[in-house]
């Protein structure tokens, strides 16, 4: 974050003083590259579709940099994420073509061939990265070209049990002529912004595309050059029979290309190429959906206000005394409940704890969607997204906090036990996350995946939830305890009323409604598990911030209708109610989630890959769980509130 301010200062500072002709966000800082300038090369973790589990780049038997392999340094959520960067040993020189010469390997052993085939029958990706552009193929199927990250291990063929692995890369790397415009903002090794003067003239790189090939070469010949020898180049593909297979005991000879092409693309374009929105229709139809519910609901809510709610509550104050008790003795529904409306719900305490970490993880959900949204997360800044909603749900604690220890006053009529609430809120969700996240790390260390967190990132998360998140939800806590009592607008009889049977389970009714804010989350959810399990960039963040809006409205107006639906039967235990209404949208994300799995990702492999996707949906799942939730809840309470506050009851 600061960093943020940093170069916003900066960026104040330059165009005080000159005239810019862009304005570039914060992590999208411009290199310009001198011609024959070296330009560094690095590698990220393998990935893969078929069993989500990343692996170190250097777990295979590729040729290692002379110098050594160094890591790059990395944030939070490039940690969480899996990813783990090196250098590599390619060299590229800005405007220099190059045919060249890597390494031979020694003869595979059996583990490391066995081990190379598996990587290439899963479907591994080698992910590089130049100028922090990830690397892009184009290939071709059914006449329609189709643009992926990464470039394959290896591959099979069809009918044989063989597999051949990549061992040259034609690289082309597009650059823009750039000429300098009297300032700039130039990033540091540490990704802080430097304003400078900038007359120089140079190049920008704007694209970086690989054409990957296997290719059977004579060990023997390869063994005799050295690392950046010219060799001659290749023309791919190769047929399978001059191809290189993965055998034991066979030596593979790695080598690649580099071509640089000038290109009219402007740096601030660059990853429009990744960022490329298709279907953008799909998302409109999601949004005019979405509208349609809200409409349908607004005309619902509108009926109940105006036709029925209000028109009882003018005749009611109309009324002298006496005709209001006889009216109380005659009428039936909602108001035959107002002695038992406000009583104290079951498990209080957990109701309480629940509103306040929804909440918490709502404000957390709806600030970072915004700030991506405005371009401030941008896909440059690897990891950011991740270690940004880290940073806001700590931070926000003070507002669960807040929130729920002034619920729990409202309930039990006093603030004891607040210091308990409080704590309950700091740990419950945390506490949950926690648990799954430790046993799938378990998973994930017995496969020595580079997704295993280490012992030291998790003292570090413990250390940062008990220093800031802990803290902040007690002074939310202390907050809430002092503020101002929500008065309740009726007294409770001391003996609870009998509620009137039903026909059925008025829990099947909850668990319907949340059909209608689901309605207008599942397409966009496509999207977005596509992002996440088949390594796709999700950048359609303005149309996410419009979907979040409406399944927030969708919400509340889903959890008021039902709770008027229940107090028109007599059925005055509405709080838990009011708040599943809206949170059973939750049960069906899972099922769409378990749906995806099977039809969508019906290549992922291993009861390993399964029990990480089910064990980070239900994470997701429950956090929506508490964040539709506490907002259904909070909008019927005030509903509840609002109605019984306009009956005069003695």
């Amino acid at each position: 974050m600061s960093s943020y301010l940093i170069f916003l200062t900066l960026s104040i500072l330059a165009l005080n003083s000159h005239s810019i002709d862009a304005f570039y966000l914060p992590g999208s800082y411009m290199h310009t590259y001198s011609q024959g300038e070296a330009i560094s090369v690095k590698v990220n973790s393998l990935t893969s579709i078929e069993t989500e589990l990343p692996f170190s780049y250097y777990s295979l038997p590729y040729c290692r940099p002379q110098g050594g392999i160094k890591k790059s340094a990395e944030n939070l959520g490039e940690i969480l994420m899996g990813d783990q960067i090196d250098n590599s040993p390619y060299r590229f020189r800005i405007n220099v073509n190059e045919s060249l010469y890597l390494c031979t390997t020694n003869p595979l052993d059996q583990q490391e061939a066995n081990l190379l085939k598996q990587r290439a029958r899963d479907l591994y990706q080698v992910n590089v990265i130049l100028d922090n552009l990830p690397v892009m193929r184009f290939i071709e199927q059914n006449g329609v070209t189709i643009q992926w990250t990464g470039f394959p291990v290896g591959y099979t063929s069809s009918g044989s049990s063989d597999a051949y692995i990549v061992n040259h890369l034609k690289f082309k790397v597009l650059v823009h002529e750039y000429e300098g415009n009297g300032v700039a903002v130039i990033a540091s090794e540490d990704g802080l912004g430097v304003v400078q003067d900038d007359n120089k003239k140079g190049y920008q790189i704007v694209g970086f595309e690989v054409i990957p090939c296997s290719v059977k070469r004579d060990p023997d010949t390869m063994l005799k050059l050295k690392m950046y020898d010219k060799i001659d180049p290749i023309n791919c593909p190769i047929d399978l029979d001059k191809s290189q297979v993965i055998w034991e005991n066979e030596r593979i000879a790695f080598t690649y290309e580099v071509e640089f092409v000038k290109s009219d693309i402007k740096w601030p374009s660059r990853w429009d190429a990744y960022l490329k929105m298709e279907g953008a229709n799909v998302h409109w139809y999601s949004i005019i959906n979405s509208l349609t519910v809200i409409f349908f609901l607004a005309g619902i809510v509108l009926i109940i206000f105006l036709r029925t709610v209000r028109r009882d509550l003018t005749r009611y104050e109309e009324m002298d005394k006496e005709a209001q008790a006889q009216m109380n003795e005659e009428q039936l529904g909602w108001k035959l409940v107002v002695g038992e409306v406000f009583r104290e719900p079951t498990c209080a305490l957990l109701l309480c704890v629940m509103v306040g970490d929804g909440i918490q993880i709502l404000g957390m959900a709806v600030v970072t969607i915004v700030f991506a949204a405005l371009g401030f997360l941008s896909p440059a800044m690897r990891g950011m997204l991740l270690t940004g909603m880290i940073l806001l749900y700590l931070v926000l604690g003070v507002t669960a906090g807040y929130v729920g220890v002034r619920l729990w006053k409202t309930i039990k009529g006093s603030s004891k036990g607040w210091k308990l609430v409080s704590w309950s809120i700091a740990c419950f969700f945390s506490g949950i996350v926690f648990v799954v996240l430790t046993a799938l790390n378990f998973i994930l260390w017995r496969s020595k995946s580079t997704g295993a967190l280490p012992v030291s990132l998790f003292i570090i998360l413990l250390a940062m939830w008990f220093c800031i998140s802990v803290p902040l939800t007690l002074w939310g806590g202390s907050l809430g305890e002092k503020a101002k009592d929500i008065e309740i607008p009726v007294r409770t009889n001391q003996i609870p009323r009998e509620i009137p049977e039903r026909s059925y389970p008025s829990w099947f009714l909850v668990l319907g409604a949340g059909t209608l804010p689901f309605g207008t989350l599942f397409i966009e959810l496509f999207f977005i598990l596509s992002s996440i399990w088949l390594g796709r960039f999700y950048y359609v963040f303005g149309f996410l911030l419009v979907v979040l809006i409406l399944l927030l409205i969708v919400c509340g107006e889903v959890s008021v209708v039902l709770t008027y639906m229940n107090l028109c039967v007599e059925d005055w235990r509405w709080w838990w109610k009011a708040f599943f209404a809206s949170g059973s949208v939750s049960f069906y994300v899972f099922l769409y989630s378990i749906n995806y799995l099977v039809f969508e990702l019906r290549s992922l492999s291993g009861p390993v890959s399964a029990a990480l996707y089910l064990g980070y949906s239900l994470i997701t799942a429950f956090a929506i769980l508490l964040a539709t939730g506490s907002i259904g809840f909070l909008m019927s309470f005030y509903f509840v509130h609002y109605i019984f506050s306009s009956v005069k009851i003695d």
